[in-house]
């Protein structure tokens, strides 16, 4: 079987995500890049029923190589985050908190310094419908460098080395926006991190922690051209 360690790999991180309530239902897709290659997950087939057999291999302009379903409807939008971008992985949720805030705000507010293990500031595409060449667009835009954006009205992207890095960041992407939430609801004047505040907390995060693969050793850039301010 073609990219049989990263079909498997597909397949439990969706299981995970489900677990972890990232997605709902049939919700959300994955996908890794090994060289010309991209395995992504199939369309509207609940994780349950997924094996690494269903999960199709595409090549980097979308043509099936050894596809038996459809891909997932953002299909575009994976393969526009590889062409733009040095991403070996994507991972794409509807979760909660996530989705909640895309609708509130532009940008994700400084609440706390694991926005550094993200690039550093995360923007909010504005709506497009999804599966459409104009989402994957604003995307890209949202996404510039970085390594996460939120999409208005329907979820998040989150990027990295491999799959493992990709979805961790998407853990501590749900984390922030979650508190971010508690923050606009809880009707008090924010204290946001400043950018010199978000450089620091880039720099101790460089080289931080032990295990192989793992976000927390990879250095972040934080674009520092300032943050949208929080509520009105």
């Amino acid at each position: 079987m073609l990219l049989a360690d990263a079909r498997r790999e597909v397949v439990e991180t969706c299981r995970r995500a489900v677990e972890d309530r990232l997605v709902i239902g049939t919700a959300g897709n994955v996908s890794v890049r090994m060289g010309d290659l991209v395995a992504v997950t199939p369309s509207g087939l609940d994780y349950g029923d997924l094996t690494p057999e269903l999960v199709g291999v595409h090549n980097l302009d979308g043509t099936a190589v050894e596809a038996p379903l459809k891909p997932t409807s953002e299909l575009a939008m994976h393969l526009a985050v590889y062409a733009a971008t040095g991403a070996k992985a994507v991972v794409h949720t509807h979760s909660v908190a996530a989705a909640a805030l895309s609708v509130v705000v532009d940008e994700v507010p400084p609440v706390h310094y694991y926005l550094a293990l993200l690039g550093g500031r995360v923007l909010v595409a504005p709506y497009r419908p999804f599966g459409s060449d104009e989402l994957a667009t604003v995307l890209i835009d949202a996404l510039g460098d970085r390594h996460a954006c939120l999409l208005g009205n329907h979820g998040a992207v989150t990027t990295g080395d491999d799959l493992a890095q990709a979805y961790q960041r998407a853990g501590f992407l749900e984390w922030v926006c979650e508190v971010a939430l508690k923050v606009i609801g809880s009707g008090q004047p924010p204290k946001l991190l400043s950018d010199r505040q978000m450089a620091e907390a880039t720099e101790n995060f460089i080289g931080y922690g032990q295990s192989a693969g793992d976000g927390l050793q990879v250095g972040v850039v934080v674009d520092i051209d300032g943050p949208t301010p929080l509520g009105p």
